[in-house]
């Protein structure tokens, strides 16, 4: 903390999801939190970013957020391939570390042929994965700062309030259904596994899928018994490539040497079932839901398309800084608007539990073993679509 006793925050990256939690953070006061430095790898994205949020310095270097004495929390809002050694040497500088998804992944090593999601088996990709997961959870566990897994479905107003009823029921969740589906992504590395360790299905399905884990972590409390996931069977298939220039002019998904579809069947220890899907191939803006079957309950959460406003619009005149909703091309015909986006979505609770976890010395709700799961499971599952068989854990 500094002189006036405020969390001192440093943020790594300047695109969408550092956006995503700093206006989350902005709609918490609970905690005074002063914004101290911010680094990007382009002067002109990173300076836009603390103009717009209000942070004192920034950046091009990493280093700077590591070696400020005033930083206590680092928020790691960068692409995959750079998680795990900015994970690493933040904590080892004894910072708390908030990392969004997904914690790491496979993104080529040296010997490997390229375009590696094409030329590399999935089953070295699972190995050595699971090998610098283990790696890393030693730095963790042995790091005096707290790990935050930023995965804001686990925050969902929906998604809390089906735990609560978990909980309090003891429900059984027999059956669950995850998804989230776009048109594709607006980063340029997207399609490249060597930039994302993956592609829809990780970039994506990490959401619904770290849901439901975590929900059936809930039942297991509730119920005071272990619920492990046993097996993996999932399908992964590139759609999009086969689309004329023509055909493709409405879908954003380029992907080179990643899926832009993806399915995965979990079966659990307990014997009840899971579905989680993800596609870059749907139009009309995101979708993203958990649905859950129970031996007492039926509970669906949606997160988006929300009914709670509907507009129409015959031109989009003077809306050019008007926020509508994700993933939308335009603004005229009939649109339902993101309303309260932030905190319908999960990021403002993640932000405040994470921002709370540090001044109240508390851990978090989300953490190292939820992001561990969830990367070893997607992994396990681009392992079964290139066998074509199940895989188990």
């Amino acid at each position: 903390m500094n002189a006036k006793g405020e969390i001192c925050l440093g943020v790594a990256g300047a695109g969408r999801a550092t956006e995503l939690h700093m206006n989350a953070l902005k709609r918490f006061s609970g905690v005074p939190v002063c914004c101290k430095h911010i680094s990007a790898r382009r002067f002109e994205q990173v300076n836009g970013m603390k103009d717009r949020y209000g942070f004192i310095n920034a950046s091009l270097d990493f280093n700077d957020l590591i070696e400020d004495p005033e930083i206590d929390v680092v928020d790691i809002c960068t692409p995959p391939y750079v998680h795990e050694e900015m994970i690493e040497r933040a904590m080892k500088a004894g910072k708390h570390v908030i990392c969004e998804k997904p914690l790491s992944g496979y993104f080529g090593v040296e010997g490997d042929l390229a375009p590696i999601g094409k030329m590399v088996s999935k089953v070295k990709m699972y190995e050595t994965v699971i090998e610098r997961l283990n790696c890393l959870r030693n730095v963790v566990d042995n790091a005096e700062g707290h790990f935050m897994y930023a995965e804001n479905f686990v925050y969902a107003p929906a998604v809390v309030k089906a735990a609560e009823i978990i909980k309090k029921k003891k429900s059984r969740i027999l059956f669950a259904k995850g998804e989230e589906s776009l048109k594709g992504s607006s980063s340029p590395v997207a399609g490249e596994w060597s930039k994302t360790g993956g592609g829809t299905f990780i970039r994506t399905g990490a959401h619904p899928l770290t849901a439901i884990l975590w929900l059936k972590s809930v039942e297991a409390e509730a119920r005071h018994i272990e619920i492990k996931v046993e097996s993996v069977y999932a399908d992964m298939e590139t759609i999009t490539t086969q689309l004329s220039k023509y055909e493709h002019r409405h879908i954003a998904a380029r992907p080179n040497d990643v899926e832009d579809f993806g399915a995965m069947i979990l079966s659990f220890s307990d014997k009840s079932k899971a579905v989680i899907m993800a596609t870059d191939t749907l139009l009309g803006g995101s979708k993203n839901y958990i649905e859950l079957y129970c031996n007492d309950a039926a509970i669906n959460c949606r997160l988006t398309m929300s009914n709670l406003m509907e507009t129409y619009f015959l031109d989009e005149d003077n809306l050019n800084d008007v926020y509508l909703s994700e993933m939308l091309p335009q603004k005229s015909g009939w649109n339902y608007p993101f309303l309260e986006d932030e905190i319908i979505r999960g990021y403002t609770d993640e932000m405040r539990d994470f921002i709370e976890s540090v001044y109240y010395h508390r851990m978090p709700k989300s953490g190292f073993e939820l992001a561990y799961d969830t990367v070893k499971i997607i992994y396990a599952a681009y392992m079964s679509a290139e066998l074509k068989a199940p895989v188990e854990l």
